[in-house]
């Protein structure tokens, strides 16, 4: 591996989803103003107001637009203009 690739100031961060509450630890150079405890060891802390853990997309909730009976909707009231 390349020695000194890395910043100096590249350490354990806290990121906290601030819609569920959940937390995880990466390595970031974020600067963050606040720091919490976990475990006995203080972290910088990052809050988010989304993350993957809270995500429709990522969840499953995500509502999908039934675009079929839209279509069916709009052929029926002005009907199939390649007939002619």
């Amino acid at each position: 591996m390349k020695k000194d690739i890395h910043p100096s100031n590249y350490r354990p961060v806290v990121f906290k989803d601030m819609s569920n509450d959940e937390i995880f630890i990466s390595r970031s150079t974020v600067n963050a103003r606040e720091t919490i405890e976990i475990d006995g060891v203080t972290y910088p802390l990052v809050k988010l107001e989304i993350t993957s853990s809270s995500h429709p997309f990522y969840t499953g909730k995500q509502t999908l637009v039934d675009t079929a009976g839209r279509v069916d909707k709009f052929r029926n009231r002005y009907g199939d203009r390649k007939k002619k």
